[in-house]
């Protein structure tokens, strides 16, 4: 492809490879080291490495040239260009996020949208249309392998639809990605390949092609295509990122038959965002169907629909908004016409747009509240009618169902009142479950018309198009279920992937351990699914949907509390609502947002409207509305409600099913089609938000990879080896690196690739070899292209070298020729000017031409036979032409015949296939018919078996409640019994309580003698403090008096007398110390036992307050107890009711007998006299009937006191034990508050023990240090007294050698001035040391400063830092021994000085007239001593510095002082908020009992309010019957009106009293809700606020011990450092000595030179040999000069040259000697020049001044040189690490020993050759030779003294370090001891917490019981009132009843008879009274 001209569709699919084998990209990748580095704008950039320094590069960007430095860990290889724009990334040897990125970003910007990355096929959408899904693109990739064509999505397709017709496996497609990635339009695209290749239009043997190129489907596909369509209108819609994203996610199922045919097709949906009917953001839209149908819907239809305008429908929220590139009423078009074909009829079309526009108009439904009331109203119901005529219902029912729903409590219905709220959202969700419904009713009968033919499908192939993994700002449920379905996907593609990798390993034989890479996503998984121990997020959101309590943050906390400890699950740090967490998913953490989650879940509908819309006119709602179980409703939730606790964890038939469980099966049953199926997997990618093609936002891009699992899959890629390749391939291109390894000749391609990895040398593990390819590592090839770049350029380069060579050569050669040739033609065109004048050459030239005509035959000849050779050539051709063409023939026939067979063989293959499949479907039906009898038989026979279990239990339940009941009745009597003894125990109790708090009052003043004693033993700590100070301070003025008394060592008896007084101050002051830290000790002594008796002291408590807790659980149990009693006479009473109601019945009939009797006496008062008498009889009965109800009233009387007595008996006793149970609640709340102010006191008391305890110890650890540094400063002062007394020996040893000595003395001045300058330069180094030291105490200051500004810290940390802060005074003041030291030594070496000053000036007076030198060497100590007075300001000014710093420290003490303070005032600002919330929870108890009470008065008002009205019934019927009775009595009329107006006036006034009853019933209402609002809003912020607090705590808490960490980690750093310090001085400090030494040698050497001078001028004048010897002692100072230099420099770069400097030596030594031979020649030669040897004198002279000019010059370079030498100690401090390099110093020292031997050796012979020469003249050179041999000798042993001193210093330090780590673990572990102290207290106070709520609650429980039975006590004493008022009424009117007829006379019969009618009457009237009263209380 590369060679021919590419067409237009081919290069957006072909890669142009004419740049990937440019050499010149590879010598570019090559030559500079290209990486990768991190970019804010373009994710990573190219760039170059420079330079390297340890962790840190330096590169230079490829693009602008800019430098910058990065971590090493930030930079990414960069892969070879041979691997740019590869076609799958899994190939890359280098994988890793930069290169990945690079690749798709490349092909991206080439038009190569697809790349394969192992098994993913990546997609980056082109936002374009791209020419590769032509019909010609379809034939190039049908039927070819992967790895021959390029990337696409043809061909994913292809090879799945190959593979299922070869291997009989099912496929599936999975293509994931973000909205607007290209999901859709690739499933499209799948779906059109195989509706091209698998086609069952081809398999009809047409001949007939259609013309051009429009693609050819059969009736099914063209309906598989056009099934899209209508998806997309239905549940499509424009989004921020895409304008057309599926809202759902589907898998379409294709079945193809054993040919391969498509026979049908199924679609299943997942998730569909049923939301986005009712609301949007402002620039998307609702599902395409809605703008459809309003802009495409036209006249009759618009007005069915009752249309309207966009912006008309509240549900569109942004009104119209148009989609760029397509119109909506053309749309509308395009689906009615997919609906046509795929089968709907016209009238199911219309149904379904009258749903859609019901939806819209559901939207226009608006609720207002009413003005006094919650209830909601629907002023305007246009819209509803328009919904109930779309849907066929009825208006009023539909408003009735929305606003006064039929609810179902328990077995009754009840209409409950919906509020504006709840209609609303009633309203959406309807609309929303519409849709929602109306969706599945299309898919459904889209899949109905897919799967229509009858032909059986053998296998199918499955494309799922799915949303990828989501992470937004809020993420809720839906989030959380397309995540949960993406960690499955990517599970399976681990698990699917590596399978295939360890597949191809096992094939090829390689050595491999299996891993399931699927396990990592377990967890996560199991997180969310499992459904129990513990349960996961989705089982726990289902359990707390059957609460009825239950809130999101409920479930937020029970999430909490049950996975609060898994790996894969956190809370959020900052938490800015209840209702979040955290998950950790394969593609990063996500916070999820769980409100309104159950309601998510739950998805509830109000089933009044539903079971409407069951019922519906028109037959496709019904259908809609079918499924009424699966409904959520209003009585399912009132269940729950009833229900505080679920039933079970698995839902039962006929309950309903939550959306979490619905999604979870149907995720289930997909993935198990899925891992029934062979997966390729499809990733979508969007390049940017803008939408433009050509643009890649990297980090979008990144981000998607890490979702889409594909940086996941190269994470999996790299554990493996990713790259390989066919042995032949790796020979061909690698051999040149193994070009000797393989011999000549034939070799298997495996045999060569051994012996060439053998020859490579490469680790094993980075490459397996196998039986066809070789396997690699990430990142191996690219190192084996870099070796082959490397040898490439070797040989082109020895070839460039042989080319040019050549040309040269061939050049040269040429040139020769041309030479030669010009040469020629000079001579021929000599001899042609001499020729053509020649007349016979002129005839010559003119007969040469004529002698060829004689040739022409010969020619002719020539010519025909070659004529006759061709034709017969030609001839042979044909012949041979003609049976090539027969054969061709042939072989075509015989093609055919073979293809006929082949087509023949496959039919019959194919029909046996079928024949075998159905056989074996057949059998495994039978075998799932076999299997289900089988369970049914298992089923019936467990049910028989369960249902005899039942029946056993039901009898054991039968017997055991007989025993129950016996057992009650005796535990009643028991109970009794039990109450005496509870009062005895409860009085026990009480003397108990009073018994603790005496001992409660005696612990208060303990705590408080222990706080005083606490005080004193810290004012005592201060004090010691002090002096501690105080003795610093002393020890300073010590080292002065010191410091004087070494510069008063001028004089040796002063000196002596000083060192003897300050020996005996020393030894004073080691006693006084002595003394002082034998106190310490006894006082920590004493300390320690006082904690031990503390610690005993807390025990105890701690034992009582468990003591104290069981007594308190035992009153508790004795508490219940008692309320069993209570309840018992509860039962006691209900049986005395019961009585008292029998006794209500009997007095009811009696009052029954006498009505019946009135009304007989009423019917005969008109009768005659007979009936007169009659009646006298029958009042006769009556007044002995009369007589046996007084009786029976008595006796009822009787029996109604003899209940009232034990009533009243029983309500006393239930008093008593109310109030003892009140007494024993009081007394125990005491306890309760006691013991909890003990706790407390406790709490504070232990607290305060830990933090003294602590303090002590911290101050023990500190008077310890100090007792160290104390001892050892003695022991440094013992020794210094030992030094100082060691030097005043070797001082008076030196005086009497300057004495005896003059020529010494000079070189002892020489020497001095060496040791003053090296000296300096000490002092320089200490400074710089001293720098060092003040930069590490003010970085130490500044954390210190970070440490004040965070105030949250712990005490325990402050200390730590304190302690720190006194391990940097102890390592201040070790340093400032070290200073004293130093300055010590400064002192003596200046007293030293100043004596040898008073010795030169004595020996000035002796040779002022010899050598006027020595004066200038006098000015030159006066120098010195200037220095030495600077020396000394500078160290007063370092001691400045030093007072400064520790000023610096104790204002950061203030400071830690001030913070504790500071710590103290949030504590008590806690405790304050601590009562606030026991205040308001005290608040809170008496609102609810203030509400308990108001609830009860109302209750009691309600009551009275019923009595009344029944009264007024009563006494309106005695109204109504007298003003119907007809009574001829005129007078009666007159009374009954008055009485009727007083009835009427009575019955106002109850009215009215009804009305302000009512008035404060809505008053006490209204009070009692705000009081619960009140107290819900205080609960819920007294929560927040612990809540916020407890997480403040937990937060500072974990910052402060990181922060602990962090500055343990800097100690130990500093630590280490220090000691890496010190034992770098320590080996400075050698080199200084091994330096010194070296000076003294060359010193010493140079004084030797001069006293062979001084001998050669003494001598100059006898002898003139002696002139030599002066040249040779001045070249040797020359050289020694030069020597010393040289060590120098040599000490500069390592210190240990000795070697160079001695064979320097050796060398002017032999120079000097040859020089003295030459002189010597010369004096021989020259013995008359006298007068020369003069001149030579001074001129010696003059260069003696001048090598004196050259000492001093050389003094300047030695301080030069010391200032180069403190830049080198920098660089020593990295080899101090290594102790090899003291073992190489050491070896070297002794080579140099050995050296130093050899050259002795080889000087004392020349010595002797010298000896032999001039045998008198050279003694004193040997002898100072001999002792330069001494001398060096006695530095070597010096130098391994001090390697062993610095070995055993080392060993201290090492020991000291492990030390101070063993201390810093005990505290650690301490600090983890006061944790879990502090944790088991707060763990003790929750409990008791506990235990408190409990009693409140029992408290709560009695109290309730006690008004009940109050409130029935009351109502029986009314009862007995109001009977014993009837009953007295009842006698009073029968005693007036009687009087008339023992008055009478039987003359005046009729005035008798009408007053008896008339007494009657008024009988009648009162017994009616009676009646209607007795009716008018217990009638109702």
């Amino acid at each position: 492809m590369s060679q021919k001209q590419m067409t237009e569709d081919e290069k957006f699919l072909f890669l142009d490879k004419d740049f990937i084998n440019s050499p010149v990209a590879q010598a570019d990748w090559a030559a500079k080291k290209l990486v990768w580095v991190p970019s804010e704008k373009h994710g990573f950039e190219a760039a170059s490495i420079k330079e390297e320094h340890g962790d840190e590069v330096l590169v230079e960007l490829a693009d602008n040239a800019k430098k910058m430095t990065i971590s090493k860990d930030d930079i990414q290889k960069m892969n070879p260009p041979k691997f740019s724009k590869v076609e799958d990334m899994a190939e890359l040897t280098h994988l890793n996020e930069a290169s990945v990125l690079q690749n798709l970003r490349e092909r991206y910007f080439s038009g190569l949208i697809y790349t394969y990355s192992g098994l993913f096929c990546v997609v980056v959408n082109p936002y374009k249309m791209l020419p590769i899904y032509s019909e010609k693109i379809i034939e190039m990739y049908k039927g070819k392998k992967r790895h021959e064509v390029p990337p696409h999505i043809y061909s994913i397709t292809d090879n799945a639809y190959r593979n299922m017709m070869q291997d009989r496996e099912d496929q599936s497609i999975l293509c994931t990605g973000e909205s607007g990635a290209g999901k859709t339009e690739n499933t499209k695209k799948v779906i059109q390949y195989l509706a091209v290749v698998a086609s069952s239009h081809k398999g009809k043997k047409d001949t007939s092609t259609q013309a051009g190129s429009q693609l050819s489907y059969g009736e099914l596909e063209k309906q598989l295509l056009q099934a899209n369509p209508i998806l997309e209108a239905f549940g499509n819609a424009k989004t921020i990122k895409n304008d057309n994203s599926s809202r759902f996610g589907k898998f379409i199922r294709i079945n193809f038959d054993v040919n391969g045919y498509i026979v049908g097709a199924n679609i299943e949906t997942y998730l569909l965002e049923k939301s986005r009917c009712i609301r949007q953001a402002k620039t998307e839209r609702a599902f395409h169907i809605f703008y459809y149908m309003v802009a495409g819907a036209k006249d009759k239809l618009r007005e069915d629909l009752l249309l309207e305008s966009f912006n008309n429908y509240r549900f569109l929220v942004a009104g119209h908004v148009q989609i760029p590139g397509s119109q909506d009423d053309e749309m509308y078009e395009e689906t009615m016409e997919a609906m046509s074909i795929m089968g709907f009829t016209d009238e199911e079309r219309i149904e379904i747009l009258k749903v859609v526009s019901t939806v819209l108009q559901l939207g226009n439904i608006e609720f207002k509240k009413e003005r006094n009331q919650e209830q909601a109203t629907m002023p305007d119901n246009t819209a509803a009618q328009k919904v109930c005529h779309l849907q066929g219902i009825n208006v009023i029912d539909f408003t009735k169902a929305i606003l006064t729903p039929r609810i179902k409590v328990g077995r009754e219905v009840v209409q409950k009142a919906q509020t504006k709220e709840q209609a609303d959202f009633a309203t959406e969700a309807l609309a929303k479950a519409t849709f929602e419904r109306l969706f599945k009713w299309i898919l459904s009968r889209v899949n109905k018309a897919l799967d229509k033919t009858k032909r059986q499908g053998a296998s199918f192939l499955g494309i799922l198009d799915i949303a990828g993994f989501e992470i937004f700002e809020d993420n809720s449920f839906e989030q959380l279920c397309i995540n949960y379905t993406n960690e499955k996907l990517q599970q399976l593609f681990n698990h699917t992937m590596f399978i295939l990798e360890q597949e191809e390993y096992q094939r090829e034989g390689i050595e491999w351990n299996f891993i399931d890479f699927g396990l990592d996503l377990q967890p996560c998984i199991e997180l969310i699914e499992r459904p129990n121990n513990p349960p996961g997020i989705l089982a726990l959101l289902d359990e707390e949907c059957w609460f009825p309590k239950a809130t999101d943050v409920s479930f937020v906390e029970k999430l909490c509390n049950t996975q609060g400890n898994h790996l894969k699950f956190t809370k959020p740090k900052q938490l800015k609502d209840k209702t979040e967490f955290s998950v950790q998913h394969y593609a990063g953490k996500v916070d999820y947002n769980a409100t309104a989650w159950l309601t998510k879940n739950m998805d509830p509908l109000n089933d009044n409207v539903t079971s409407l819309l069951n019922n519906s006119s028109s037959q496709f709602v019904q259908d809609l509305w079918k499924e009424m179980d699966r409904v959520v409703g209003l009585d399912t939730i009132a269940k729950m409600s009833d229900s505080s606790m679920p039933s079970g964890s698995k839902t039962k038939k006929g309950m309903f099913r939550t959306v979490g469980q619905l999604y979870k099966e149907s995720l289930s049953k997909l993935m198990t089609t899925l891992h029934n199926t062979q997966p390729n997997f499809v990733r979508c990618i969007i390049p940017n938000h803008e939408k433009r093609a050509g643009k890649l936002d990297a980090h979008l891009v990144l981000e998607q990879l890490r979702c889409n699992g594909v940086l996941e899959g190269i994470r999996i890629c790299r554990q493996g080896f990713p790259n390989r390749i066919v042995f032949q391939e790796f020979r061909q291109r690698y051999e040149i690196l193994a070009a000797g390894s393989i011999p000549k000749g034939f070799m298997d391609g495996k045999q060569a690739c051994c012996l060439m990895m053998k020859h490579l040398d490469l680790d094993t593990n980075l490459y397996r070899i196998g039986q066809s390819k070789i396997f690699f590592r990430t990142g191996v090839l690219a190192q084996l292209e870099e070796e082959r770049d490397l040898k490439i350029t070797v040989i082109i380069i020895a070839l460039q070298a042989q080319a040019r060579g050549f040309l040269a050569r061939k050049a040269f050669a040429k040139r020769q020729q041309q030479l030669t040739a010009m040469k020629v033609i000079q001579r021929n065109c000599a001899a042609y000017l001499k020729l053509r004048n020649w007349q016979w050459w002129r005839l010559f030239t003119k007969v040469k031409p004529l002698l060829q005509v004689t040739r022409q035959e010969e020619e002719m000849s020539l010519k025909e036979e070659e004529l006759q050779r061709i034709k017969e050539s030609s001839q042979r051709f044909e012949t041979e032409l003609k049976d090539i063409t027969l054969k061709h023939t042939q072989v075509l026939e015989e093609r055919n015949h073979l293809q006929e067979q082949l087509q023949a063989e496959t039919e019959l293959f194919a029909e046996a296939e079928e024949m075998r499949i159905r056989l074996a479907a057949k059998k495994q039906e039978l075998e799932e018919i076999l299997h289900e009898m089988e369970a049914r038989l298992d089923e019936e026979e467990e049910r028989s078996a369960t249902m005899q279990v039942e029946k056993k239990k039901m009898q054991q339940q039968i017997q055991e409640l007989e025993e129950h009941l016996e057992e009650e009745e005796d535990a009643r009597q028991k109970l009794q019994l039990e109450k005496v003894a509870c009062e005895g125990k409860i009085k026990k109790l009480e003397d108990d309580i009073i018994v603790m708090e005496d001992q409660n009052s005696k612990l208060h003043k303990e705590r408080k003698l222990l706080e005083e004693r606490v005080a004193d033993f810290s004012a005592n700590l201060a004090e010691e403090e002090e002096k501690s100070k105080n003795l610093t301070k002393l020890k300073n003025k010590h080292e002065s008096m010191i410091s004087e008394l070494e510069v008063r060592l001028k004089k040796e008896e002063k000196t002596r007398q000083e060192l003897d007084k300050a020996k005996r101050k020393l030894e004073a002051e080691s006693n006084d110390l002595q003394e002082q830290i034998a106190d310490l000790q006894a006082q920590i002594a004493d300390l320690k036992a006082q904690l031990a008796k503390k610690e005993e002291e807390l025990q105890n408590a701690l034992a009582r307050l468990e003591d104290e807790i069981g007594q308190k659980n035992n009153a508790l149990k004795k508490i219940r107890e008692l309320e069993g009693i209570i309840s018992d006479l509860q039962e006691d009473l209900e049986s005395e009711r019961a009585a008292r109601n029998k006794a209500e019945k009997t007095k009811r009939d009696l009052g029954e007998e006498l009505e019946a009797l009135k009304s007989e006496l009423e019917d005969t008062l008109d009768t005659t006299a007979t009936q007169q008498e009659l009646r006298a009889k029958r009042e006769q009965e009556v007044t002995v009937l009369k007589r046996a109800m007084e009786e029976e009233s008595r006796n009822h009387e009787a029996q109604v006191q003899e209940m009232r007595q034990k009533h009243v008996q029983v309500v006393e006793e239930l008093n008593e034990q109310l109030e003892q149970s009140k007494r024993v609640r009081s007394n125990l709340e005491k306890a309760k508050q006691a013991l909890e102010k003990e706790t407390s006191e406790l709490h504070v008391e232990i607290r305060s023990l830990t933090q003294s305890k602590q303090d002590v110890e911290h101050k023990k650890k500190k008077l310890e240090g100090q007792l160290g540094d104390l001892q050892s400063r003695f022991n440094e002062g013992e020794r210094q007294k030992a030094e100082l007394g060691d030097r005043v020996s070797k001082i008076t040893v030196e005086l009497e050698s300057i004495t005896t000595l003059l020529n010494d003395a000079e070189g002892k001045n020489i020497k001095l001035s060496k040791d003053v300058a090296s000296l300096t330069s000490q002092v320089h180094d200490t400074q710089e040391l001293l720098a060092e030291e003040t930069r590490q105490k003010l970085q130490f200051s500044t954390r210190l400063r970070q440490m004040e500004d965070e105030r949250n810290s712990l005490q325990e940390q402050l200390e730590e830092e304190a302690e720190a802060k006194r391990n940097v005074e102890r390592h201040v003041s070790t340093l400032n021994i070290q200073l004293s030291d130093s300055k010590k030594k400064l002192e003596e070496m200046a007293g030293n000085v100043e004596l040898l000053e008073e010795g030169k000036k004595r020996l000035q007076k002796d040779l002022e007239a010899a050598n006027t030198q020595f004066e200038e060497k006098a000015a030159a100590f006066d120098k010195l001593e200037k220095t030495k007075n600077r020396l000394q300001q500078e160290l007063e000014d370092v001691l400045m510095d030093l007072d400064n710093q520790r000023q610096v420290v104790s204002n950061l003490e203030k400071k830690q002082k001030k913070f504790d303070q500071m710590l103290a005032e949030e504590k008590s600002i806690s405790s304050k908020y601590a009562d606030e919330r026991d205040r308001a929870e005290a608040e809170a108890r008496e609102k609810e009992t203030r509400a308990l009470s108001l609830a009860r008065a109302l209750e009691e008002a309600q009551d009275s309010r019923e009595e009344l009205e029944r009264v007024n019934k009563a006494l309106r019927t005695e109204m109504e019957d007298l003003v119907s009775s007809k009574d001829d009595v005129g007078k009666n009329v007159h009374e009954l009106e008055k009485s009727k107006r007083g009835l009427e006036a009575q019955v106002e006034e109850m009215k009215t009293q009804l009305e302000e009853l009512e008035d404060e019933l809505q008053a006490a209402e209204d009070a009692k809700l705000r009081l619960e609002v009140n107290m819900q809003a205080l609960k819920a912020q007294f929560e927040r606020d612990l809540l916020g607090r407890d997480e403040q705590g937990e937060e500072k808490k974990r910052q402060l011990v990181k922060q602990v960490r962090e500055l343990e980690t800097e100690l130990e750093d500093e630590r280490k450092q220090r000691a890496t310090m010190a034992a770098a001085k320590k080996k400075m400090e050698g080199d200084l000595k091994d330096l010194e030494g070296q000076i003294e040698t060359s010193n010493k050497g140079r004084d030797e030179a001069i006293k062979q001078l001084r001998k050669l001028q003494a001598q100059m004048k006898d002898f003139q040999r002696e002139l030599d010897d002066a040249r040779a002692a001045r070249e040797e100072v020359l050289s020694t000069a030069k020597e010393s230099e040289r060590k120098a420099k040599s000490l500069e770069a390592e210190l240990l040259q000795l070697q160079e400097d001695l064979a320097a030596a050796e060398r002017a030594k032999k120079q000097a000697e040859a020089e003295r031979d030459e002189l010597a020649d010369e004096l021989s030669s020259n013995t008359s020049g006298k007068t020369a040897l003069a001149d030579e004198k001074r001129r010696l002279e003059a260069k003696i001044a001048q090598l004196e000019e050259e000492l001093e010059e050389e003094q300047s370079n030695m301080e030069m040189l010391n200032d180069r030498l403190r830049k080198s100690t920098q660089q020593v401090d990295q080899l101090n690490n290594d102790l090899q390099n003291e073992r190489t110093t050491s070896q070297k020292n002794e080579s140099a020993r050995q050296q130093m031997e050899r050259q002795n050796k080889d000087l004392k012979a020349k010595l002797q050759e010298m000896e032999n020469q001039v045998k008198s003249k050279f003694k004193s050179s040997i002898s100072a030779l001999e002792a330069k041999v001494a001398q060096l000798e006695e530095q070597l042993e010096q130098e391994n003294r001090e390697k062993q001193n610095t070995a055993k210093t080392m060993r201290q330090k090492e020991k000291k370090l492990k030390d101070l780590m063993i201390q810093v673990e005990d505290e650690r572990k301490q600090a983890e001891q006061y944790k879990d102290q502090a944790d088991k207290a707060n763990s003790r106070m929750k409990q008791l917490k506990r235990q408190l709520e409990e009693s409140e609650e029992e408290s709560q429980r009695i109290v309730a019981a006690r008004r009940k039975l109050q409130r029935e006590l009351d109502e029986a004493n009314e009862a007995n009132e109001g009977l014993n008022r009837e009953v007295n009424s009842l006698k009073s009117k029968l005693r007036r009843g009687n009087e008339p007829t023992f008055s009478s006379t039987p003359r005046r019969t009729g005035g008798v008879g009408r007053r008896t009618m008339i007494d009657n009457t008024d009988a009648a009237e009162d017994d009616g009274d009676i009646g209607g009263d007795y009716n008018g209380t217990k009638g109702d």
